[in-house]
């Protein structure tokens, strides 16, 4: 059901925007986030990926970084989509604060999930 949702909604907020502003300013700003969101999401990856090291050669769990890592990743899938509800689910996934409270959130569910048991880490 979410598959067919979410595109019903880019649509009709593309839709939105482009009665509003039209069709050529429509089609540069959904250009304009994609390559905004690359460049961050390159930029917010590459400092993700020197945090996770430095952590992992000081022999620390790089949990936390493991996390913006992935929020990263799926930021930048998100801002490349086209639409607008997704770029901003992207660009919430890819500022550092925002990214705070849904790092604090996920750390929040696993640890709720592996004490219920509904969650196993298996260990070699």
């Amino acid at each position: 059901m979410l598959l067919l949702l979410i595109p019903i909604i880019e649509i009709l907020g593309i839709w939105m925007v482009g009665s509003w502003l039209g069709v050529g300013w429509t089609v540069l700003l959904m250009l304009a986030t994609s390559v905004i969101g690359f460049l961050m999401a390159r930029s917010q990856g590459r400092q993700a990926w020197q945090v996770f090291m430095l952590q992992v050669n000081n022999r620390e769990v790089p949990t936390g970084t493991a996390i913006d890592g992935v929020c990263i990743l799926l930021a930048g899938f998100l801002l490349i989509a086209p639409g607008f509800v997704t770029d901003l689910v992207g660009f919430i996934l890819l500022v550092p604060f925002t990214r705070n409270y849904v790092r604090a959130f996920l750390t929040h569910t696993f640890h709720k999930l592996m004490a219920s048991g509904k969650f196993i880490v298996i260990k070699r």
